[in-house]
């Protein structure tokens, strides 16, 4: 039997008692990292042999895990945090088992875009788990433009050398939404840093994050000519950087586009 087990994404006591029967009467462990888990197993005594299975070697360590799950041995896979397959290695395994007829089942468990979810305050009817983004930043683009009218809540992670950076791509690319960046998960220092894409926020550049961004909304205020987008910024109290910044967001446009169309209202308004 093949098993996906979920692993605390911080606090090591939130593990099920499934999780660690499993863990205990597997014939091997398939780890994401094998230092990382053995501080979890060595935390319950678990002495079970595990082997590395992570995105590097994939696809050959999947080929073995195979073999031993066909001459009837049990598998346990796990991955640093959370769920695997989830944005962490799994999908080639169980892939490879519907392909073998091997049968596999879940533990349950935390995933870190669940509880970042219902952390955010954001609407969680429907989501979307994006997991991190791509380096380079065409690849990024061409991964995030299809969701970009998509209604529902979208969930990323970012590394702590990545915030600053994905939270910028992201006003760039979707304007200024609603957004819940969440750090240190179930851990003491957990922190939820709640505001708006392109604000300047607080956020302690230190842990692991999943940044929680609110689904697309009708604008009415897109349906306006640039101009008269601007005003009704300039009008509710903004000052003009400001008024140019929200107009901006909203139509999805570059900054410098509609300072250009500011330029020109006050070119108007001197002659």
């Amino acid at each position: 039997m093949l098993y996906l087990v979920a692993t605390p994404i911080g606090n090591l006591e939130e593990i099920s008692a499934r999780a660690l029967d499993v863990l205990r009467s597997a014939d091997v462990i398939a780890a994401e990292d094998t230092r990382h888990t053995a501080v979890l197993l060595n935390k319950y005594g678990i002495t079970t042999r595990t082997v590395a299975y992570h995105k590097f070697n994939e696809k050959s360590s999947a080929s073995g895990l195979i073999d031993m799950l066909k001459s009837g041995k049990t598998v346990a896979v796990v991955s640093d945090a959370g769920m695997p397959t989830v944005s962490d290695p799994g999908h080639i395994l169980t892939t490879a088992a519907i392909e073998n007829g091997i049968e596999y089942t879940v533990v349950s468990g935390a995933c870190a875009a669940v509880n970042a979810l219902v952390l955010s305050g954001l609407d969680t009817r429907t989501f979307t788990v994006l997991g991190f983004l791509p380096e380079k930043n065409i690849d990024r683009v061409r991964y995030i433009d299809p969701y970009v009218n998509t209604p529902g809540t979208l969930v990323f992670y970012s590394a702590v050398h990545d915030i600053k950076k994905d939270l910028a791509f992201l006003y760039e690319r979707l304007g200024a939404r609603k957004v819940a960046v969440c750090r240190e998960m179930t851990k003491l220092y957990e922190t939820v840093t709640r505001g708006i894409l392109g604000d300047d926020m607080d956020i302690t550049e230190k842990g692991e994050f999943a940044v929680v961004v609110e689904g697309c909304k009708t604008n009415a205020l897109n349906s306006l000519t640039a101009e008269r987008h601007i005003e009704y910024y300039l009008n509710c109290g903004e000052n003009l950087k400001d008024a140019v910044k929200k107009t901006a967001a909203d139509r999805r446009v570059a900054k410098n586009e509609i300072y250009r169309v500011a330029l020109e209202m006050k070119n108007k308004d001197r002659k």
